[in-house]
C-alpha cells in the first residue's frame, strides 16, 4: 500500500461528529474515508461511547460504510465482521476482569468519596456498567476540582485512574484508554505506529494522541487547550477547522 496512513483512529463527538452542524458529519468526510477504506486503509471510531449510542449517531449522521472497528467506552475493542461489529473476547475479557478487580477495591471508600462530592460540589453522582463512581459536573471549574480529588484517590488505589470529558467523569483502569485499545486494533490488523493516524479534541483523547500509538497526530480547530499543547509538543498537526472538517483536512495534509 502506498499511503503513509493505514489506520485511522478517529474521535466521534467534537472530531469526526457534531451536535450542532447542519450535517453531524461532513459528506466530504465521509467520502474521504469510504474512499480510502475502498483503497485497503481500515477505519476504528474510538469513542467514550458504549455501542448503543454510537450506532444511534452514525444512523442519525447518514453514515452508510461502516469502521473497519470501534473502541467503546475508550476501552472495548469491536471489529466488523460479517455484517456486524464481533467483540474481541481475549481483550475485552481481560478488560473486565481487570476493571472488577481494581473497583472491589474502591467501593468500601465510595460512601467517603460521595460524601466529599456532595458536600463540595453540585454534581450528580451515578453507576454504570463501566465504572461504580461516575459524575455530571455542574461546570468545567467543578469538574476540575472533582478530577483533582479523584486523581489523589487514585493514589490509594494501585491500577486505578480518572477518566475525563468536559464535564463528565469517572474511574477506570489505568491499562485501558483510547491509546492501548489503538494498540490493540493495530495489533489485529498489523499495522504499525508509523502508518498510524490519530485525532481527537478532548482529555480523553489524550492518551491516544501519543507518538507512541500514533505517528500521524491532529486535532481539529475546537479541540480543548490540552490537546493543542500536547500535538505542539510532538509536532502534530492542528487543523484550521473544526470538527469533521477538521479531520478531512488532517487526513489530506498527512496524505500529501
Amino acid at each position: 500500500m502506498s499511503h503513509p496512513i493505514q489506520l485511522i483512529s478517529t474521535d466521534f463527538d467534537g472530531t469526526l461528529h457534531s451536535d450542532f452542524g447542519f450535517a453531524p458529519i461532513p459528506e466530504k468526510t465521509l467520502q474521504m474515508i469510504d474512499r480510502l477504506q475502498q483503497q485497503g486503509v481500515k477505519w476504528v471510531i474510538n469513542t467514550g461511547r458504549d455501542m448503543p449510542s454510537l450506532m444511534e449517531g452514525l444512523y442519525r449522521s447518514g453514515v452508510k460504510m461502516m469502521p473497519d472497528a470501534l473502541v467503546l467506552v475508550e476501552r472495548e475493542v469491536h471489529v466488523f465482521k460479517n455484517s456486524a461489529f464481533e467483540s474481541v473476547e481475549t481483550w475485552n475479557n481481560a478488560c473486565y476482569e481487570d476493571h472488577q478487580q481494581v473497583f472491589r477495591k474502591l467501593r468500601s471508600d465510595i460512601p467517603r468519596l460521595t460524601s466529599w462530592v456532595q458536600t463540595s460540589s453540585k454534581a450528580q453522582i451515578y453507576e454504570d456498567a463501566y465504572s461504580p463512581f461516575c459524575l455530571i459536573a455542574a461546570n468545567n471549574a467543578e469538574g476540575d476540582a472533582i478530577q483533582e480529588y479523584m486523581e489523589d484517590y487514585c493514589g490509594e488505589v494501585p491500577g486505578l485512574t480518572v477518566v475525563r470529558n468536559s464535564i463528565y467523569v469517572r474511574f477506570s483502569h489505568h491499562g485501558y484508554n483510547k491509546g492501548t485499545s489503538l494498540d490493540e486494533v493495530r495489533r489485529l490488523f498489523g499495522i504499525a505506529v508509523e502508518n498510524t493516524f490519530a485525532i481527537g479534541d478532548h482529555l480523553n483523547d489524550l492518551p491516544m494522541l501519543q507518538l507512541k500509538h500514533a505517528k500521524h497526530l491532529a486535532a481539529p480547530s475546537n479541540a480543548i487547550d490540552e490537546v493543542k499543547n500536547l500535538l505542539r509538543k510532538q509536532g502534530g498537526y492542528i487543523s484550521p477547522h473544526p470538527e469533521g472538517l477538521g479531520v478531512a483536512d488532517a487526513l489530506e495534509y498527512f496524505m500529501k
